[in-house]
């Protein structure tokens, strides 16, 4: 379906009027949801195709001969295209629109995880992973976007929760997915077919999303509900260009969502990308521990929920936005503490239960980290502020990973304790971040020369 040029202030991509589709007049009820059912589709599949990787890491270093450096640069690969990629994409999103800019990155990761099936060694391994990176890079700016575009304040929490999930739904079925068919036909195919679930959910997103304004299925009430909330935010002002690279980097709001996400994500990457090692440097084999890989995915999955609820709530209640955002951020900030006891034990059991603790906490962290943009910023620059919070975000990843590989490899004669510097310090940086947001997330002058939203 070609993308014809928009018709009002909010970009629209094509008028009802010139849509194939024009004639399906029935509104669909709360259909912002639906829509929202979609980004966490796409955000789930995003995750079943990059953890792939991860979890076939155990057989392929056996294979390949990969020490853990070997499998942190591989790693590092996917992370440097990630990182570049999200500010790259953040701002293609807010020029060319969501529903296309989302395509896009969709087709690309999809193809690029089929592709991966070819690999042949580390060269081609770590070629398709900085490739898949810079694909996978557009799914965070784009849903950002989306909600921002779709979702009154007193949900964007919740909606941006839903989205966010998809990785810890997408880390579970994942864990089952590719593992079911490694053991059954090889790595090869545990690459290439997931990789086609994301063609079946373009046809679905191609379909249905448009903005708001113009959504031919969308109901006169739900409508009017959401051009209230972008009149009450002044977001209705005509031709509201995004803000420049350089007066958003002038922002403390900026760099709140900037840091809100470099010091956490890092956090969450170790635990997708290096949970399966970790436990079989603790002695814990992956054939029965498998509960142990899911159950942090499904805890940060109710945490993404839990942090989106509890904010939305106290919205309800007559608390300020900035406030109601805070009070995750510090539940969050300390509950990822909960790694330190790690280190003092290797009962199967309670690692997962001190992991899913703090994977709980990290999620509810997460959700308002991720929602920070399109709390602080109009519509028009929230792309490009969800793009550099990833970007920060990745960098500070790669920094992790190559530092857990060198730390790894080099405590590797300790066995179940060659990782406890590693999970001390993961458990402690996201208390640093909750200090920072605590302090960044502010109204200022910005605020008052109407640049961005009043907290």
């Amino acid at each position: 379906m070609a993308d014809l040029p928009g018709v009002s202030n909010s970009k629209l991509e094509m008028p009802d009027s010139r849509r194939p589709d024009a004639r399906l007049r029935h509104p669909i009820a709360n259909l912002r949801w639906w829509i929202g059912a979609l980004l966490l589709g796409s955000t789930i599949i995003n995750y079943i195709d990059r953890q792939t990787l991860s979890l076939l890491a155990p057989y392929l270093k056996l294979e390949y001969h990969w020490t853990n450096s070997d499998y942190a640069n591989i790693v590092i690969g996917f992370r440097v295209a990630y990182s570049l990629g999200q500010t790259a994409f953040g701002r293609f999103m807010d020029r060319v629109g969501t529903r296309r800019g989302l395509s896009l990155t969709v087709v690309l990761y999809s193809f690029i995880s089929v592709m991966t099936s070819l690999a042949r060694g580390f060269y081609s391994f770590a070629a398709f992973r900085f490739l898949l990176g810079a694909g996978e890079s557009g799914n965070w700016p784009a849903a950002t976007k989306a909600v921002s575009e779709w979702f009154p304040k007193r949900e964007r929490g919740l909606a941006t929760a839903l989205f966010d999930s998809g990785s810890s739904v997408g880390g579970a079925v994942a864990a089952w997915l590719i593992l079911w068919i490694y053991f059954r036909w090889g790595w090869r195919p545990a690459f290439a077919i997931p990789g086609l679930l994301g063609f079946g959910w373009l046809f679905v997103w191609r379909r249905m999303y448009y903005p708001p304004e113009s959504h031919p299925r969308i109901s006169a009430p739900e409508r009017a509900m959401i051009v209230a909330d972008k009149l009450e935010s002044r977001e209705h002002v005509e031709n509201r260009r995004p803000l420049s690279l350089g007066v958003l980097w002038k922002m403390p709001q900026t760099w709140a969502a900037i840091l809100a996400k470099a010091l956490t994500d890092p956090v969450w990457f170790f635990v997708t990308d290096w949970f399966p090692i970790y436990l079989v440097a603790k002695g814990i084999e992956l054939r029965t521990g498998l509960i142990a890989i899911w159950i942090p995915f499904l805890a940060a999955d109710f945490g993404n929920f839990f942090g989106g609820w509890v904010s939305g709530y106290l919205i309800k209640r007559g608390w300020p936005l900035g406030r109601a955002r805070k009070a995750v951020v510090v539940f969050g900030g300390i509950g990822v503490t909960m790694l330190l006891p790690t280190v003092f034990t290797t009962r199967l059991s309670l690692i997962a239960l001190l992991f899913a603790m703090a994977t709980f906490s990290y999620a509810a962290f997460s959700t308002i980290a991720n929602v920070l943009p399109s709390d602080l910023f109009y519509s028009e620059s929230v792309a490009s502020v969800a793009g550099m919070s990833g970007t920060a975000a990745g960098l500070g990843t790669i920094v992790a990973f190559k530092l857990i590989g060198h730390f790894s490899d080099a405590r590797q004669a300790m066995g179940g304790h060659s990782f406890d510097p590693i999970v001390i310090v993961a458990g402690l940086v996201p208390f640093v971040a909750m200090i920072l947001v605590l302090l960044l997330v502010r109204n200022s002058e910005a605020t008052r020369q109407g640049l961005v939203r009043s907290v």
